[in-house]
């Protein structure tokens, strides 16, 4: 029989949100917390997200100045890349910035961190399946689920005969695709394209929709399919992937039905697939809680983040909200708002929120979400930044995207 432990707190999911401002401020309340996560602290943004992607961005634009170097009056040998140490340096950067996050839980006194994964046994207790073996038996009275999202795989006729990447896999790669083909123009797809085709790939984008950034203005989208086009990516819009198979020779064949012609062949070297993602809950074993969700996979939850569980919560991506960080950080402040303060904060009015949090984030000073000094603001945005000056926020990511951004769509 595991051994039970009682605590105030149960936290599903080490991200952001959680490590920095969550689960330190439920501790200095005096709130026994106990902190689950089965891979790596910091969540998507610091892992899979933001942190390694504008890392791996940054390197692709500074080989795109190279090769107008010319254009600038500055002659240069011809530009190569080195996939190896592109991945090696977004890998320190992202230990850098995993490192600082362990540190904080380790530094929070108050806070219990289990590395395993966590699976309901009844509305307030759950089993940790511990990663070094054993499981541990926890309940509270308050749990937080935090779980984020994963990449969606879609359901194509021979897809499971090739392999495939997605967005977490791809940036592992070592040598550069000679041609990626990529299913999907979400932000996902549109910003692998641009990167490897800087990087030297020949880039093929299908998408189903009628134009890329499916829940973008028209001539937002519109702009940017020019500006893709104008990198030399080819794209097919209105077009439905009926088939994958693998060649003779190895490669990866798709066919493809667009307006214009049924079942054209596309051949390229490697497959991205960025068809969206969906919410990490197939393994919590929700049923046995009796909370709730919906066709996706997606926690249901009310404006001040209850499920249909008393004392039971959800925040972030596993919401089935947009993947954006400065969602979680609203939706932490909200709930340690009523958990704490006995508030009636919910989350409407977010885009007023998010706003104000993110004028916080960039702002002089470095200051924090809540105002107060950055846990981060000793480490400088230049490893993220694009290379010609333009500064990343803390999470590695565009201004425009927290003002105009409204979900991820196939």
């Amino acid at each position: 029989m595991a051994n039970q432990q009682k605590y105030d707190a149960i936290v599903i999911g080490a991200s952001t949100a959680a490590v920095s401002r969550l689960c330190p401020v439920l501790a200095q309340a005096g709130w026994k917390t106990a902190l689950i996560e089965r891979e790596h602290v910091g969540g998507t943004c610091v892992n899979v997200g933001c942190m390694p992607t504008k890392t791996m961005v940054a390197s692709a634009r500074v080989a795109y100045l190279a090769r107008r170097a010319a254009d600038y009056g500055v002659s240069t040998a011809p530009v190569t890349v080195d996939m190896a140490r592109v991945r090696q340096r977004k890998q320190d950067v992202v230990s850098g910035f995993r490192g600082f996050d362990e540190g904080l839980i380790e530094k929070a006194e108050g806070v219990d961190l289990f590395r395993g994964e966590a699976s309901f046994t009844g509305p307030k207790s759950v089993d940790v399946r511990l990663n070094d073996g054993g499981i541990q038996q926890l309940t509270a009275d308050t749990i937080v689920i935090d779980t984020g999202a994963r990449p969606r795989r879609p359901s194509i006729p021979g897809l499971e005969s090739v392999s495939t990447l997605d967005s977490t896999s791809i940036m592992e790669l070592d040598t550069l695709p000679e041609h990626l083909l990529i299913l999907g123009g979400g932000y996902i797809g549109v910003e692998f394209s641009q990167m490897f085709r800087r990087f030297g790939s020949r880039v093929t984008m299908i998408q189903s929709g009628q134009q890329l950034l499916a829940r973008e203005d028209p001539d937002v989208a519109e702009e940017v399919t020019n500006i893709l086009r104008e990198d030399g990516i080819d794209l097919l819009l209105k077009a439905n992937t009926t088939k994958a198979e693998r060649t003779t020779d190895g490669r990866i064949q798709l066919t493809v039905n667009t307006s214009g012609k049924e079942g054209r062949m596309l051949t390229g070297s490697h497959l991205l697939m960025a068809t969206g993602r969906v919410p990490s809950t197939e393994r919590l074993n929700l049923k046995a809680a009796g909370i709730k969700t919906d066709e996706k996979g997606a926690i249901q939850v009310s404006e001040r983040l209850e499920t249909s569980v008393p004392g039971v919560y959800a925040i972030g991506d596993v919401k089935g909200e947009p993947a954006f960080t400065h969602v979680a950080y609203h939706d932490q402040y909200v709930l340690r708002t009523n958990l704490l303060a006995g508030g009636n904060a919910s989350t409407q009015g977010r885009v007023v929120a998010l706003h104000r949090l993110h004028r916080s984030a960039t702002g002089s000073g470095g200051a924090d979400r809540d105002g107060g000094p950055s846990p981060r603001a000793q480490y400088s945005s230049r490893e993220t930044s694009h290379g010609d000056g333009a500064q990343s926020d803390r999470c590695g990511r565009d201004q425009r995207l927290y003002e105009g951004y409204r979900g991820e769509g196939d």
